[in-house]
């Protein structure tokens, strides 16, 4: 698989006439919990030749392909990607610290990380993974028996947005094992066994609704939520010109792609 996500992100370059600066894996096989039949979620970002960007009208940002059984690919353009960032999205927080890293321009996560902390905005994660815990409380984890794959997607949601509440000027950690640290003692034991049980299942495996660990993640969301509109935010320097200087310098020179 690493050598067909190799020749997909080099393909892309040359149909695309693009340069991927950075490609991650930013799923279930990076954050630490993946089943044997768990496809590969690459996302990359890019920038397109100095051309691209003197046009009256802006041109495609994205880059979205059919999912397959193994692999799902997509990508921001570099302008998108360091926009969002400078709003905090947490998606690209998490895939700046992917272990998994497919693709990089040498020094390209160098130059962005003296801007993260003043990009960081903790209330705007925070919304992130309300969302993500949402869809788990009430939607996913509500029958008698629940997808082993969401339920990890909540518990990994709800630790997060913990790490944020107790922390909020950290970034919370994109891999489940540190955020586990904040699970109560008396969950330890369940986790470890669908763990467990989550190595050697396939996406769909169901198990019966962990009573225990379904009312702590109820707890968390209802916690999150009230900490949605009152989380504290400390006001650092506007990025914007730092994120233009470092936009500038990762265009390509004209007739270099």
């Amino acid at each position: 698989m690493h050598a067909r996500i190799q020749t997909a992100l080099q393909q892309l370059e040359v149909r695309h006439h693009i340069r991927i600066l950075y490609a991650c894996e930013s799923g279930s096989r990076a954050w630490g919990f993946p089943s044997p039949d768990s496809d590969y979620d690459v996302r990359f970002l890019y920038s397109h030749s100095p051309d691209w960007y003197l046009t009256l009208d802006a041109g495609p940002d994205t880059l979205n392909f059919p999912v397959d059984n193994e692999l799902d690919l997509a990508g921001w353009e570099l302008r998108k990607a360091l926009k969002l960032l400078r709003g905090g999205n947490a998606a690209l927080f998490e895939w700046l610290q992917s272990p998994v890293v497919y693709r990089e321009a040498p020094g390209f996560r160098e130059a962005l990380g003296p801007l993260l902390p003043a990009c960081w905005n903790p209330r705007a994660g925070l919304h992130h993974y309300l969302g993500l815990m949402r869809r788990g409380v009430e939607d996913d984890l509500t029958s008698q028996h629940v997808r082993l794959k969401r339920l990890f997607y909540a518990l990994r949601s709800a630790l997060a947005a913990s790490w944020i509440r107790q922390r909020p000027d950290e970034v919370p950690p994109m891999e489940f094992r540190p955020l586990r640290e904040l699970l109560p003692a008396a969950l330890h034991s369940v986790v470890d066994e669908l763990l467990a049980r989550r190595a050697t299942a396939d996406d769909k495996t169901t198990v019966p609704r962990p009573a225990m660990l379904v009312e702590y993640l109820q707890a968390e969301y209802e916690a999150t939520l009230a900490a949605h509109e009152t989380l504290p935010v400390t006001r650092q320097p506007d990025p914007t010109a730092a994120l233009d200087a470092l936009f500038r310098a990762w265009l390509p020179d004209a007739g270099t792609m």
